[in-house]
């Protein structure tokens, strides 16, 4: 399958697809027209007299050296093997390969002045599985994201490394294997490739695709762990919600009321309850989780915007017949959206780790056994499963701390401030991980508790949810080493399979 991208109009849908199951993609053909229109453009400027930077001067501070018309090719292949300094371990393939889309997306709509032979081997590479090694650690989201973007282009020309078949080869290698031909760049176009923040929004993308799905599976998780421990679902009425107007919490509050009805374990302590109210964690549900949907929509739509934006400099505005310096590259709106996504995460995870806490607590669970474990005293139950949750959970607070206020001079201070972006969005993976952990060790806590309750039975929509879990995850009898239930827990939540048994 190849996905057709018109730049300018690519949705989250698109990105996601692309994302998760790895197709190809090409830009529409429209797109062409504007592409050469650029390139023509910087074509003639380079065939002038005048000094325009990036077409025939030097970089950042070396930007007021003129350059020969016949050092171009030479000056463009320098400036891609000089800025391959990324370190660290190699960004994931599927998330390599919606940078190149990113990238795709930006050189089409027709501003960065690059020959459409380049889209053309960037939408080869994708179709033939040529993926560029790109370390993860070295742009601080400022003049782009240089470092990480060069590797990808040094694979165009011939040099670098990529994977193809899962095996890792020279470049020009990977190239000739796919009956891909490299690139002799032209004017500019070095640097289009490698301004821009395609790096830091595609790991912003990736840690909101995955932060959302575990957002989906904290709502379910809870409205079980809700039964679980036999809590009310009166701050779950519709007006409440309403009166605060925030829809986000209103979205929440109504689906848990959804997978919540028809519960025999809801019915039977509506009369003689004694507990006047629940717990935090469990009362205020949808005024939490619904506020993190509410942010991680609002990073979405940031995202989205730059998804589809020109990011490189100088731009080639061809209606003006110019080609001016500006500041694109900058990388802010992603470093804070990267923020915003860090901050839900942890607090989805904040929260599902106090009501872990509660299931396993005896003065707290309202009569289920201490740890849940059948047991207990010859059995601890869940009590280390609840510890790890506790570490992971204080992990995220710290990952959380923003990284967007963080700047520092580079370039001989040419470059003078900077978003930080890219490890702002790269450790939401860490993180999302993590949520991904805490969600699962509260599913296995909530299926005991649900458990207990027998003969009660739970509602319909959550004994669908029992029975996806219950696949995969065994009750706990008596103590055994938990770490591999926690992983299958956690590979629940992150296929979104709680999701699909619920709908």
């Amino acid at each position: 399958m190849t996905l057709t991208l018109t730049p300018g109009a690519a949705t989250l849908v698109d990105l996601e697809t692309l994302w998760r199951r790895g197709v190809a993609a090409r830009l529409d053909p429209a797109a062409r027209a504007g592409v050469t229109a650029a390139a023509a453009l910087v074509a003639q400027a380079a065939a002038g007299e005048a000094a325009v930077y990036g077409v025939n001067t030097g970089f950042g501070k070396l930007a007021s050296v003129k350059i020969a018309a016949k050092d171009t090719a030479t000056l463009q292949r320098n400036l891609i093997l000089s800025h391959c300094c990324g370190v660290g371990e190699a960004l994931e393939e599927n998330t390599t390969r919606l940078m190149m889309a990113l990238k795709l997306l930006s050189l089409g709509r027709g501003a960065s002045g690059v020959r459409w032979e380049l889209i053309a081997l960037i939408e080869g590479m994708l179709a033939a599985g040529v993926t560029p090694m790109i370390p993860v650690q070295g742009s601080v989201g400022a003049s782009g994201d240089l470092a990480p973007l060069a590797h990808m282009a040094a694979v165009m020309i011939g040099a670098g490394e990529a994977r193809v078949d899962g095996r890792v080869m020279p470049g020009g290698e990977a190239l000739a294997q796919a009956g891909l031909t490299p690139v002799v760049l032209g004017a500019k176009e070095g640097l289009a490739l490698i301004n821009g923040t395609q790096f830091s929004t595609a790991c912003a993308l990736a840690g909101l695709f995955a932060a959302c799905r575990a957002a989906q599976a904290a709502v379910i998780v809870s409205a079980l762990s809700t039964d679980a421990i036999m809590g009310s679902t009166a701050p779950l009425e519709p007006a409440i919600h309403t009166l605060r107007g925030h829809p986000g919490q209103i979205a929440v509050a109504a689906r848990m009321r959804e997978l919540m009805a028809g519960s025999e374990i809801r019915e039977s302590h509506r009369a003689g309850d004694t507990r006047v109210q629940d717990p935090y964690c469990i009362r205020c549900q949808p005024q939490v989780t619904g506020a993190a949907m509410d942010v991680l929509s609002f990073a979405a739509n940031t995202l989205e915007i730059e998804a589809n934006a020109v990011t490189d400099n100088p731009l080639v505005l061809v209606d003006e017949g110019l080609i001016v310096s500006g500041g694109n590259f900058h990388a802010e709106p992603v470093a804070f959206a990267a923020d915003q996504i860090a901050i839900a995460v942890a607090e989805i995870g904040a929260i599902a780790q106090r009501r872990v806490a509660l299931m396993v607590d005896p003065t707290l669970n309202h009569d289920l056994p201490p740890f849940l474990t059948p047991d207990p005293g010859l059995n601890s139950g869940l009590m280390i499963a609840e510890v790890t949750t506790a570490a992971l959970m204080s992990e995220n607070k710290h990952l959380a701390n923003p990284c967007s206020t963080d700047s520092t001079p580079t370039s001989a201070n040419q470059e003078d401030h900077v978003s930080m972006a890219a490890h702002g969005a790269r450790r939401l993976k860490r993180m999302v991980q993590n949520l991904e952990v805490i969600l699962g060790v509260e599913m296995i806590c909530a299926a005991q508790g649900i458990d207990f309750r027998a003969p009660l039975q739970t509602s319909p929509a959550l004994r669908r949810a029992m029975t996806a879990i219950r696949a995969r995850v065994p009750a706990i009898a008596q103590d055994r080493a938990l770490a591999a239930d926690m992983t299958a827990a956690a590979d629940l939540v992150r296929a979104g399979t709680l999701a699909e048994a619920v709908a």
